[in-house]
This record gives C-alpha cells, sequence and structure tokens, in this order.
C-alpha cells in the first residue's frame, strides 16, 4: 500500500512538472567591459525591450517567457568570449543567441561554441567583412551591413567636405582591418591621398611613437578605427596633446558620448564619424517611440539592430513550433523574408496569431528590411555623426 502512494505521489509530481512552462532562452553577448563597455549597455537595452514586449503581448509558443541570460566577451578577448558563449550554449541551454557585438568576439563565439551547439547567433554590431566568411552552417547572421560599405561611405563623406589628405590608424584585428581595407581602397581609388597607414594594438597606456609616424606625412586630418573605451579614446587624447592633428574622424566603434566626455568637447568638436542607421521607415518611428516610453535612447549606436536581432528570433522560434535549436535558421530566413504580411516593431500579438493560423510574415524592423542573403548580410545605410555642442549627433543618412 505504501509503495502505491508513493508511486502516485511521484507521478503526481511528474504531471505538475510537465504542466508547468519552461522559459525560452535567448542569449545576448557584448562587451560589458573593455573597449565599447561604454556603448553595450544601450544595445543590450535594446534587445530587452523586444523581450518585454513579447513577454507582455502572451509571450512564446504556449505561454512561455522569453528570458534573456548574458555573457561578457569584453570585447576584444577570443578566450573570454568562447568562454561566455560556451556556458550560454552548454550550461543555460539557450535556443539561440542575439551577439556578440565585436566582430572578433562573435566570430570567436561562434566558432568554439554556437556553431557546434547548433546555435543560431544575430549579431547586431559585428560589421567587419570577416564574419561573412564564416563556415557557420548557416548559423550566424547580422542586422547590420558589412563594414565593407561603411569604409566606403566614410570614404567618400571624407572627400564631399574637401578632406583629401589624412593618415589613418586602426586596431589590429578583424573589425579594424576590414573597415581600414574599406575605407583606403575607396578613398585613394577617388582621389585622395593617404599619407600615412599604421595598425596599433589595443590598450596600450601610450601610442605617442604610432602618433609620431602618424603625423610625419603632415596631413591634417586623423582618421582613427578603433574603440572608443581604449585605444581610439587614448590615440585622440595624445593625438591632441600632440599638436600635429587640427580635424579627427572615425568609424561606428568610436561613436559614443562617453568618449565626448573623455576627451574633452571642445577638442572633439567637429568630430566626424559614421555608422549603420536605420532607414526613414515605418518601424524606425515605432521603434523610436517605442524607446523613448522605454527610458532608452532611440539613437543609441546598434540598439534598434539588437531590438531588431532580438524580435526576429523570437519569430522564429514561434514559426519553429519549439524551442529546439533545430530548424531555427530555416524558420528565421521566412519571418525576414517577403511575402507574407508585414509586421512592425511592436506587433508581437499580431505577429502570433498569424503564425498560428499558418499564414506568411515578413519582418520590416527598426533598422530595416532583415533580408538576409546567402551569408546571413543585411543591405543597410550608414548615417553620418559629428560631435556638435559636446555630443554626437546625426546628421542624416550618407549619400542623400
Amino acid at each position: 500500500m505504501k509503495k502505491t502512494v508513493l508511486a502516485l505521489a511521484i507521478a503526481a509530481t511528474t504531471a505538475c512538472a510537465g504542466v508547468a512552462q519552461a522559459d525560452v532562452k535567448v542569449g545576448f553577448l557584448g562587451g560589458f567591459t573593455g573597449g565599447i563597455e561604454s556603448l553595450t549597455p544601450p544595445i543590450f537595452d535594446g534587445a530587452k525591450l523586444a523581450v518585454q514586449e513579447i513577454n507582455d503581448q502572451g509571450g512564446l509558443l504556449d505561454g512561455e517567457k522569453m528570458v534573456m541570460p548574458s555573457g561578457d566577451t569584453t570585447c576584444s578577448d577570443a578566450s573570454a568570449a568562447s568562454n561566455a558563449a560556451d556556458r550560454l550554449v552548454n550550461s543555460e541551454k539557450v535556443t539561440a543567441i542575439v551577439g556578440a557585438l565585436c566582430t572578433g568576439a562573435t566570430i570567436a563565439a561562434a566558432n568554439n561554441a554556437a556553431i557546434p551547439g547548433g546555435v543560431v547567433m544575430v549579431s547586431p554590431a559585428s560589421t567587419a567583412p570577416a564574419v561573412t566568411d564564416l563556415d557557420d552552417n548557416d548559423l550566424v547572421f547580422r542586422t547590420v551591413p558589412s563594414d565593407a560599405f561603411q569604409g566606403e561611405q566614410l570614404a567618400k563623406l571624407l572627400l564631399s567636405k574637401g578632406i583629401e589628405d589624412v593618415a589613418v590608424t586602426y586596431v589590429n584585428n578583424d573589425y579594424g582591418q576590414g573597415l581600414d581595407d574599406a575605407f583606403t581602397k575607396t578613398f585613394e581609388a577617388e582621389g585622395g591621398s593617404i599619407s600615412a597607414n599604421l595598425a596599433h594594438e589595443d590598450n596600450r597606456a601610450d601610442y605617442r611613437s604610432e602618433i609620431g609616424k602618424l603625423s610625419s606625412g603632415g596631413s591634417q586630418t586623423l582618421v582613427v578605427l578603433a574603440y572608443a573605451d581604449t585605444s581610439g579614446q587614448t590615440i585622440l587624447r595624445q593625438a591632441y596633446e600632440s599638436g600635429a592633428f587640427t580635424q579627427y574622424a572615425g568609424g561606428d566603434g568610436m561613436v559614443g558620448n562617453a568618449l565626448v566626455d573623455a576627451v574633452g568637447a571642445d577638442v572633439l568638436e567637429g568630430m566626424i564619424a559614421t555608422r549603420p542607421g536605420s532607414p526613414d521607415v515605418p518601424g524606425s518611428d515605432i521603434f523610436n517611440d517605442l524607446a523613448e516610453k522605454a527610458g532608452i535612447d532611440p539613437s543609441a549606436v546598434f540598439a534598434a539592430q539588437a531590438y531588431d536581432a532580438a524580435f526576429l528570433l523570437a519569430l522564429a522560434i514561434e514559426k519553429n513550433g519549439s524551442a529546439d535549436r533545430e530548424g531555427l535558421s530555416e524558420a528565421l530566413r521566412d519571418v525576414a523574408t517577403a511575402p507574407g504580411e508585414t509586421i512592425l516593431p511592436g506587433e508581437w500579438e499580431k505577429a502570433k496569431k498569424l503564425i498560428d493560423e499558418g499564414k506568411e510574415i515578413n519582418y520590416e524592423g527598426a533598422s530595416g528590411s532583415a533580408e538576409f542573403d546567402d551569408n546571413g548580410d543585411v543591405p543597410g545605410i550608414v548615417v553620418e555623426m559629428a560631435v556638435e555642442d559636446g555630443k554626437f549627433v546625426t546628421k542624416g543618412p550618407i549619400g542623400e
């Protein structure tokens, strides 16, 4: 009799456990320390905004909550990125990952954890061309255009402003090398002159020797393709102290008001930069409104792209019909590609209903269309940024 009662109790407990709804985990990999530590929080906030809206509008699948455990890649440490990804993939058992942000971190996390684990990654910030060439089994995507495009646009922007002679320094990794290569080829092909082009290592305290070499050619404009919280910041400060340059320019890794505060508003007034932006589409306006209501700066670099990455992964999980990893990349392509009824930011409830009815959807996001090509890349626009009155402001899309 006792055995019978015990068996019934175990069965009842098991049945209750089966009814309990498990959370669906989508991880986030970001550079919470290191070269972009001041840029990472608003990117994370963008992704979490999507999570909040999804949960507020019924959750995933059969009402499960979407949760987002995170890991710190430090941006530049491949071991840290691999370890953080390994924890998300093998300990947290995430279904997918938003991230990483820095290109080296994305490549390390993908090769050492995500690809072996069959986990889809969607980066909102890894812009280097090296991501395109990953042998990733269709698991690595991004919601931001490649630096092959951004480098071209930065070169054309400077030339359009009559800046035809520059010195360039870039952080010696996939991000810096890819951006420099695209910038250099376009700048020189369009008639510009580069007096010095020099790689530098990140996380050093003194770049005066490099600055001396960069200034020896006499260029008044220094282009810094690096990170706002590490080498980029130090180089700008020491370049100003040297008195060698009168104009500064940079790419997306340099766009952050923390950089202006650290180096000095007077020093960087008029600095020119570029970053991937959001086109003037309905999704962008909706995201701006949602972000402002949530206390998030909608213009923060890569915040919109992070929102899209998280929302797209949730749509793919819903389309896939489970929190399983298998089949998710195909589902991701389905929800991001026409034909299908357009889904805009904030329209989770509508999307879930259409998917449940077996209808096709096409997400048009905060940062524009997410029409992934064969490599998981997307088209996009690049916007001009400038430091005015002590902060970075958006001047508008380049070429329009």
